[in-house]
């Protein structure tokens, strides 16, 4: 999986965006906590579910269960404005 092309990140330090670039599904933006965020940037590149686990593991204190859960739902509301490429 990977974030569709038609939405960019922006970081502003402390404030974390994803936003649309095209009207098709989903127009506006998205606020996102440092987490989702981190998941956001892992989807810039074509990867897993497992391996964004993986990384999550390397940086941040959380057991595989936790970090799992937290991928699954930031993918699952970025699929439902259709942020990923499945």
């Amino acid at each position: 999986m990977k974030l569709n092309k038609n939405f960019i990140t922006h970081s502003n330090g402390k404030n974390h965006f994803i936003v649309s670039t095209c009207a098709n599904n989903f127009n506006g933006m998205v606020k996102l906590n440092s987490t989702a965020m981190f998941i956001v940037i892992c989807l810039k590149k074509d990867v897993t579910e497992d391996e964004i686990v993986s990384k999550m593991l390397d940086a941040y204190e959380v057991d595989d269960e936790n970090a799992r859960k937290a991928v699954r739902h930031v993918v699952e509301q970025l699929s439902s404005i259709g942020a990923i490429d499945m």
